[in-house]
């Protein structure tokens, strides 16, 4: 769900025009977009969903899009305000196999010809894990396998529990030493650092599935499942400045992990090879490792495809079952992006969560604190019927 390595180019400027005084449009309809409360150590402003406007001004009362001219108007403080939006080609390019998700401007990532430093060492180390994984079946034995098995509960739950849930969301709190803990483990599943990963992912929410969305299917299902990564410079310029994880760059350890990234997973390859050798090594690192990148990057894209959705988010988010399975709770997402503060993402007593089952033990044990799940209000709220 994010970057391979942490990005360092500074984005261009967005293409929005300065704000005018505009008289009311004829034709326009309601526009609202929930953003998450950035940067808020106590992401008070999640719990309740608080509506605001793409044009980042609280004091934004009302919203409204015209589709006759292109423009974004506001009332604000009892003046109305205009930015206008960039055209557009409203040519769809094709349906995503077996769903409803048409792709409205597919974006070509391997052919172009402006890759820099950043997408060149995201691919080659994608590249190379998943080289290394082609080994497997002539180093197979069971105790690499076994090993491989253990890395990826352990890798996954901190991409999980730690990355996404705590970092991303703060779903509860954890003691420091805890939080770390499961922090380092996210941090040796490839998938970048804390604060670049939970950058990436906060503005996914807050811009999800529109043409600021660092990934949503509607440029692509495969843009969505991975070809982002390789194309740093789109990602950013879409996003804009990364201002929105100030809760952990003031945490001198959220700074190390960003600074040394590269080294942990590193070393953790060397130990691997000097515990088991290669064929440690080949499970260990390269079958764990892409395992864990794939079902990680279903949760962008086949869980924004293929599903039904039980919430009204107005978004693509899904809930399915299978991807769910495979990456610890996560699958259930439609239900996550209408309860995004929530510690639980499978909410039906079937739903399988192993990542919510963690959250509750460490609970139960008292170690995980303010936990929090979706009231019954705000489920009559996000509710279909309402």
């Amino acid at each position: 769900m994010a970057l391979i390595i942490s990005a360092l180019l500074k984005p261009n400027s967005l293409p929005f025009s300065p704000l005018q005084r505009v008289t009311p449009t004829a034709k326009t309809r309601r526009f609202s977009c929930k953003v998450l409360n950035s940067g808020h150590p106590d992401w008070e402003l999640n719990q309740i969903q608080r509506k605001q406007s793409p044009l980042g001004s609280s004091f934004v009362t009302q919203l409204r899009r015209s589709y006759s001219n292109g423009e974004v108007s506001a009332l604000a403080n009892g003046v109305s305000v205009v930015a206008k939006e960039p055209d557009h080609d409203l040519k769809t390019q094709g349906r995503i196999l077996f769903s409803d998700v048409v792709v409205q401007k597919r974006r070509e990532v391997f052919w172009r010809g402006n890759w820099n430093a950043l997408d060149i060492a995201s691919a080659g180390i994608v590249l190379a894990m998943h080289l290394l994984s082609l080994c497997a079946p002539f180093y197979f034995n069971w105790p690499a396998f076994w090993l491989a098995a253990g890395l990826y509960l352990v890798t996954g739950l901190g991409i999980t529990l730690s990355f996404h849930r705590n970092l991303s969301h703060r779903s509860f709190k954890l003691p420091k030493w805890l939080e770390y803990l499961f922090a380092y483990c996210g941090v040796q599943a490839l998938q970048g650092n804390p604060i670049d990963w939970v950058s990436t992912h906060r503005y996914h929410h807050q811009f999800c599935d529109s043409e600021r969305d660092p990934h949503s299917p509607i440029e692509g299902f495969w843009f969505s499942h991975m070809n982002w990564l390789f194309d740093s410079s789109t990602v950013i310029e879409k996003r804009g400045d990364s201002t929105n994880v100030g809760d952990l760059e003031k945490q001198p350890f959220y700074r190390f992990l960003q600074s040394t990234y590269i080294l942990h997973p590193i070393a953790l390859g060397a130990l691997l090879y000097a515990l088991g050798g290669f064929p440690v090594l080949v499970w260990g690192m390269g079958v764990r490792t892409i395992w864990v990148y794939h079902i990680t990057w279903l949760v962008n894209s086949a869980s924004h495809v293929w599903g039904r959705q039980a919430w009204n988010t107005g978004d693509l988010s899904k809930n399915n079952w299978w991807v769910a399975l495979l990456a610890f709770g996560e699958g259930w997402h439609n239900n996550h992006h209408a309860f995004e503060y929530s510690a639980r993402h499978g909410l039906e007593w079937w739903q399988l969560d192993l990542t919510w089952y963690v959250i509750k033990f460490l609970q139960v044990v008292g170690v995980a604190t303010e936990v929090k799940l979706p009231s019954q209000l705000h489920k009559q709220k996000m509710a279909f019927n309402n």
